[in-house]
């Protein structure tokens, strides 16, 4: 297997319609994959992580900076020369090939000896448990199988690098379920430098060693699946991590206190200096509590959400509805009137750039990291 390392990579696309100048799509990508390791780009649709796969395949030319796999520059050796296998969105079987033929054609077109080309077929093929299909044809195969047989073409090439573009979009949700365990299990079987793009929150948290999330084709944060949860950048960052997404309420910091703007939300957060912030709290981390204190936030239970394991509770404070995890069938119902408890280590402090609370993470003044 092999790292992969970018260096201040740049895409440039033509505007729509050819009207004005190029359009930038990835903007200064510098990040290293370490050999072995599980990397997921992700962001929402149009964010340019898929462009940026492609780069690193060479499907498509960085119009500047540097790509190299395993400590060689690789911007002008083509496709077939990068020693690496891609599996796409679309399963892209041959549909007249058998399962067997298709698994071994991109050998074949290496010239690989028969003998060897039946022992690779076949390893790869007992490992995701499709030995019994080799004799079919695609159009006789589930969804599932089918991206089996998708990934099986990768695997039997045993390439430096494996890069996967939304491979199980396509899969009902029971059967992504079921191809992420398969995923993993590859992964770890392998050692492989894998390379996976989705724009699945819960996949990307789910697979990755680490995340690099994207938006408008600049990275935002690059981390373990726990930092970018627990201590994320920016408000885009705590948006797009976690379902609910945290809970942001715009305010000010005012002698050792976080008061929100026209939200009835009080909260002791010492250590940061009196400026506009926006203060994030995840679900699970506010709870109710039946209480007159004036000092806790206040506010009425408006919808109660039946999970089975939890409950999720929506709690409209003045004009700003937060979302609460709760212990399943013990939530009060909703009209209830209540008090929010919040500890200042579980809080999430962010500067506001004209207005907006989506700047930098807020370091705190006199105290560690951790009670930030």
């Amino acid at each position: 297997m092999a790292s992969v390392s970018i260096r201040r990579l740049c895409k440039d696309k033509p505007s729509a319609l050819g009207k004005g100048g190029p359009h930038r799509i990835l903007h200064d990508i510098s990040m290293d994959v370490a050999d072995g390791e599980f990397l997921v780009l992700v962001g929402p649709s149009g964010c340019g992580k898929t462009t940026l796969l492609r780069c690193i395949a060479g499907l498509e030319d960085p119009s500047s900076g540097e790509l190299a796999i395993d400590g060689k520059r690789v911007n002008e050796i083509p496709p077939q020369g990068r020693d690496i296998a891609m599996v796409f969105q679309s399963y892209a079987l041959y549909p007249h090939m058998t399962v067997y033929d298709n698994l071994s054609f991109g050998l074949k077109m290496r010239h690989t000896p028969p003998a060897e080309i039946k022992k690779l077929v076949e390893e790869a093929a007992s490992m995701l448990e499709i030995g019994h299909l080799l004799s079919r044809y695609p159009r006789e195969l589930s969804g599932g199988q089918r991206q089996r047989v998708a990934m099986g073409r990768a695997v039997v090439r045993r390439p430096k690098a494996f890069l996967f573009d939304e491979p199980l979009s396509n899969l009902d949700a029971a059967l992504r379920q079921q191809m992420r365990l398969e995923l993993l299990r590859l992964h770890r079987r392998l050692k492989a430098t894998m390379i996976y793009v989705t724009h699945d929150q819960v996949e990307a948290m789910t697979l990755a060693d680490r995340i690099a999330i994207l938006r408008q084709g600049r990275i935002e944060q690059i981390g373990s699946p726990a930092q970018l949860y627990d201590r994320p950048v920016n408000t885009f960052v705590a948006r797009f991590f976690g379902t609910p997404e945290m809970n942001l309420i715009d305010g000010q910091m005012d002698d050792g206190w976080f008061v929100g703007d026209g939200v009835p939300f009080r909260v002791h957060v010492p250590g940061y200096a009196n400026q506009p912030v926006t203060l994030g709290v995840r679900a699970e981390d506010l709870h109710l509590h039946q209480s007159e204190v004036g000092e806790l936030p206040r506010g009425r239970i408006d919808v109660v959400e039946h999970h089975g394991h939890e409950d999720l509770l929506h709690v409209r404070c003045g004009d700003k509805v937060l979302s609460v995890r709760s212990v399943a069938h013990k939530s009060p119902p909703p009209g209830t009137d209540t008090a929010l408890v919040v500890s200042p280590q579980n809080c999430h402090l962010f500067q506001r750039r004209d207005g907006q609370g989506d700047g930098s993470r807020l370091e705190p003044y006199g105290q560690s990291e951790a009670a930030a």
